[in-house]
């Protein structure tokens, strides 16, 4: 891990952000037009290329997700379960917060409803990784809006199947359909509609680097929740961490992949050099090393502060997508953070916890979108309907200034709209 000075915060920041390289985003642009044109014939073609298997049929059967229960362990599925009851929980919470709204004002009468989205588009990231945790992420916000139709796609495993877990864990959640594609082209499929994938309202999940991108540049026309991937992990801590866990917990993150950017945020050198020592004994040893030691090295950094409001200062603007503190009075600290995607308060609030089974949402804001949203939650399937009524009397008390406001505007014809109807 690279060792800075805080102090110098700007040129910091801008160079641990990723960058997208001009040849990815002409791939990318390339996969969006082959599928566009082509549709399943290009799904099919990249998924050969890129997974090096032969898709005949893009939908998972429901044979399939039958067979995938005999694949897992009772404790999986349990888990599953409880991940689900938990995210159910903290979700229904916010919704029964979502009441419709009338206001009257001089004649005026404007409704505000919550309604869900049509339809929804799951991105689950697969092929040589697993994530039937994201399933349940993704999938309950949108059942607990009420989203009518809910598509899952994930990429295909050399033989051309999803994980077993995974398959369980969408019907135990509600998926309606699931399809065996991934990538910038299942993102595509997904925005353009193929004739095997329905075309969707909203895209939501995260991906690596051609799967955000994907999103991204498709979002001129779909929605999309946010830029979320690849994994982001800023730990602040002070002298009274234990640099035995802050090296667990930065592990645990950095294990997703080499893209993962993991940091510590410290006004301690011996907790820097704790940490540092702690890391490459325990490098040597674990599973994943090989992601674990690129990520860390490629993208892992600690930052030295003098003072704990340097810290915060620092952390603010890096708004990392988790953020743990673990300090002497963390809460206080965490009170001063406005910029991250999820504040873990206290040793005992792991990320890697969050990312199962605390009740919280990991798909989370990443390359400092943290500064403007928080976790995937039930508002992102769900839309603001408002309808107003107006009476003759309520244009009457508004007609001089809407003239006024018209004429200063250059826009004659908007006050004319108006007096026409009154008499």
């Amino acid at each position: 891990m690279r060792i800075i000075d805080a102090q110098d915060m700007d040129s910091i920041i801008e160079s641990v952000r990723p960058k997208t390289s001009n040849d990815v985003r002409q791939k990318v642009l390339s996969i969006i037009s082959d599928v566009q044109k082509q549709k399943d014939a290009a799904l099919r073609k990249y998924e050969t290329k890129f997974s090096g298997v032969k898709i005949h049929s893009l939908k998972i059967t429901p044979q399939e997700i039958k067979s995938a229960y005999s694949k897992v362990g009772k404790e999986q599925i349990a888990g599953i379960k409880l991940a689900k009851t938990r995210l159910e929980k903290s979700e229904n919470a916010v919704r029964k917060k979502l009441q419709n709204v009338s206001i009257t004002l001089d004649g005026v009468v404007i409704k505000k409803a919550f309604l869900p989205i049509d339809i929804v588009g799951c991105y689950i990231p697969g092929g040589k990784a697993r994530y039937p945790s994201t399933v349940v992420m993704s999938v309950i916000p949108a059942k607990v809006a009420g989203v009518k139709k809910i598509i899952a796609v994930s990429p295909p495993n050399e033989k051309g199947k999803i994980d077993p877990l995974t398959l369980v864990a969408a019907d135990i959640c509600g998926v309606d359909e699931f399809y065996r594609i991934g990538g910038a082209q299942a993102i595509a499929a997904l925005a353009y509609g193929t004739e095997s994938i329905p075309a969707v309202d909203k895209i939501v999940g995260p991906g690596g680097a051609f799967v955000t991108l994907a999103k991204l540049l498709l979002s001129e026309i779909v929605s999309i929740d946010m830029v979320a991937g690849p994994t982001e992990l800023a730990i602040v801590a002070d002298s009274t961490a234990d640099a035995e866990l802050v090296a667990l917990d930065l592990i645990s993150q950095a294990e997703h992949s080499p893209d993962t950017m993991c940091c510590l945020i410290t006004n301690s050198s011996k907790l820097k050099n704790m940490v540092l020592e702690s890391l490459q004994k325990k490098i040597k040893i674990i599973k994943r090393s090989v992601i674990v030691e690129e990520s860390l090295r490629k993208n892992g950094f600690i930052a030295i502060c003098n003072t704990e409001q340097q810290m915060i200062d620092f952390t603010n603007r890096l708004a990392p997508e988790h953020l743990e503190i673990i300090t002497k009075k963390p809460q206080q600290l965490a009170n001063k953070i406005k910029s991250a995607g999820l504040v873990l308060i206290g040793k005992n609030t792991p990320s890697s916890a969050s990312d199962y089974l605390l009740g919280s949402n990991h798909i989370l804001p990443t390359n400092r979108f943290g500064r403007t949203r928080g976790s995937l939650g039930v508002l992102d399937y769900m839309k603001i309907q408002t309808q107003i009524e107006s009476s003759e009397l309520a244009l009457k008390k508004i007609s001089k200034y809407m003239q006024a406001l018209t004429e200063a505007e250059g826009l004659p014809n908007h006050y004319e709209a108006v007096r026409g109807r009154l008499s």
